[in-house]
């Protein structure tokens, strides 16, 4: 029996089916949504905390708004300023935009959160950015400031929500407060678990404000995301993480800038290499930092050779897996470390932070040189870090 051509027809059900199952699952920024907020903008006077990662599509928020007819009064910028073009920790001052000529109002030089006198001519304060989910992450720190200059001088505070790229991690010691920093704010653990939006509910909700003051937020939140996402970054976050490998390393990877083994600040792959000098012999993978303008102009052992660990191919889905952070790698590369007692000793570079305020507690330190396992440490991190995720759900906008 000659068989009938199965007709291409009876497919385009399913095709279409398929195409708008794919097309529903796009994850749709909060500033992509302008359709749900220009609205709130039109006849307004605006201000806006943003950096190179407020973008829709290709183009920076503050062009497309002010092509939208949308007054731009002022734009305030975070650590490596607004346009993302000032090294990790280096003060920016405030200066006027090249691209739009409107004033940008530093929140990383001589003050960190906005003044009566920025905000007195505003109607309403707009902050979009990009976070990676740390604690040691300045972004949330800004958000807190900049939501309390609001809360203050009565500017209601419009937030377009992102994902975070290290939303199913929550993990590490609760911060002890007794060592908090400009690296550290809040009593919560390394990494959070959370977008901005959630944070912010979280700063308004337990009372992160002075006197209990809470800020008039409005969140657009993100569409089709939910925590547990693969999501790349369109735009790197700042300087030095610059790969999509580089944000997914970066929570556990951050800790060793309180040590003295390079996180390779200094080459082109920061945050996904591992190294010293002292540690030639022990592993032969090698990197050698070198002074790059806008990363790392004095990087930890400039110009010498690293020797450690490779982890531009480390299967980042372990975290995912996992929940975790990987505390094995500070483990091992203090136990392969022949000079233990400059491990953590600051006084040998300028380029080595605290590891108590990295990590949050006074406990961590003691318990690498103590040689303590990995299981050991984590137990430490009890109860606090169960109730911290118990109370996280509360502002939770995403499964």
């Amino acid at each position: 029996m000659r068989k009938r051509p199965f007709s291409i027809l009876l497919l385009l059900p399913l095709l279409f089916g398929l195409i708008s199952c794919a097309k529903a699952q796009t994850i749709t920024t909060g500033a992509e949504q302008m359709d749900k907020y220009l609205s709130l903008l039109e006849g307004k006077r605006i201000g806006i905390l943003a950096n190179p990662t407020s973008i829709v599509g290709d183009r920076h928020l503050v062009d497309t708004l002010i092509q939208r007819g949308i007054q731009i009064k002022k734009a305030f910028g975070p650590e490596h300023g607004f346009r993302g073009n000032a090294s990790a920790g280096i003060k920016v001052g405030d200066e006027i935009d090249e691209a739009t000529g409107i004033k940008i109002i530093s929140l990383y030089g001589k003050k960190r959160k906005p003044s009566e006198e920025d905000l007195k001519d505003l109607d309403i304060m707009i902050f979009d950015i990009q976070d990676v989910g740390c604690r040691f992450y300045t972004y949330i720190n800004v958000l807190r400031d900049v939501m309390e200059a609001c809360a203050e001088h009565k500017k209601p505070m419009l937030i377009l929500d992102r994902p975070n790229p290290n939303g199913y991690i929550i993990d590490g010691p609760i911060l002890d407060m007794r060592l908090k920093s400009g690296i550290g704010q809040f009593p919560i653990p390394m990494t959070h678990g959370m977008t901005i939006g959630e944070f912010a509910q979280m700063i308004n909700g337990e009372g992160w404000l002075p006197g209990g003051m809470k800020t008039d937020i409005t969140i657009i939140p993100v569409q089709n995301y939910h925590h547990d996402m693969h999501y790349e970054l369109p735009v790197k976050p700042s300087p030095n993480l610059n790969t999509p490998q580089s944000i997914l390393l970066y929570p556990t990877l951050c800790l060793f800038e309180g040590t003295i083994i390079s996180q390779g600040r200094g080459t082109l792959t920061p945050f996904t290499i591992l190294g010293a000098p002292l540690l030639k012999g022990k592993y032969d993978f090698q990197f050698t930092p070198k002074s790059i303008k806008g990363m790392a102009e004095t990087p930890l052992h400039q110009d010498q050779a690293c020797y450690g660990l490779d982890l531009r191919e480390f299967d980042t889905a372990h975290f995912r897996k996992t929940g975790r952070i990987q505390i094995e790698w500070m483990i091992e590369l203090y136990k392969a470390y022949p000079a233990k007692d400059k491990f953590f000793d600051r006084s040998q570079s300028k380029q080595m932070g605290n590891i108590d305020y990295l990590a949050g507690v006074y406990e961590f330190r003691k318990q690498i040189e103590s040689g303590a396992t990995a299981d050991e440490i984590r137990a430490s991190w009890e109860p606090g870090l169960s109730q911290y995720k118990e109370m996280r759900k509360k502002y939770l906008l995403y499964p």
